[in-house]
């Protein structure tokens, strides 16, 4: 992410968000958060399989919302490279995660794409 401003990155911030409120409430999301969640079980098989010392439930819910939705751009949607998707989910941890998110996330990611054959990406 160069720019803040950046409206990719406008937009995956207000995916992160909807994904994490979902976790609470019962709300309308935006297209892309919905199509998340319609694949959620295949995207946390995927985070299963990049993550495997991590459970789901023991993830920090807003890590969980950010890994949800590079899996997917990088499973499913496959718009952009996945050098940039990775880079994205970095820059949105720093901004709503942990002082550990971004190495964390860095390192699922990582590891699912290291993992490609396995995972059919």
């Amino acid at each position: 992410m160069k720019n803040p401003l950046d409206i990719r990155h406008l937009r995956r911030q207000k995916v992160v968000e909807d994904l994490f409120k979902t976790q609470f409430h019962k709300q309308r999301v935006g297209d892309t958060a919905s199509e998340i969640l319609k694949n959620k079980d295949k995207i946390d098989d995927f985070i299963k399989i990049s993550a495997p010392q991590f459970p789901i439930e023991k993830i920090n819910r807003v890590d969980l919302a950010i890994l949800r939705l590079a899996v997917f751009e990088l499973t499913i949607e496959k718009k952009q490279p996945p050098r940039v998707i990775i880079d994205e989910a970095i820059e949105l941890a720093k901004e709503y995660g942990g002082e550990a998110s971004p190495k964390f996330i860095n390192g699922a990611l990582a590891n699912l794409i290291k993992n490609d054959k396995a995972t059919s990406i």
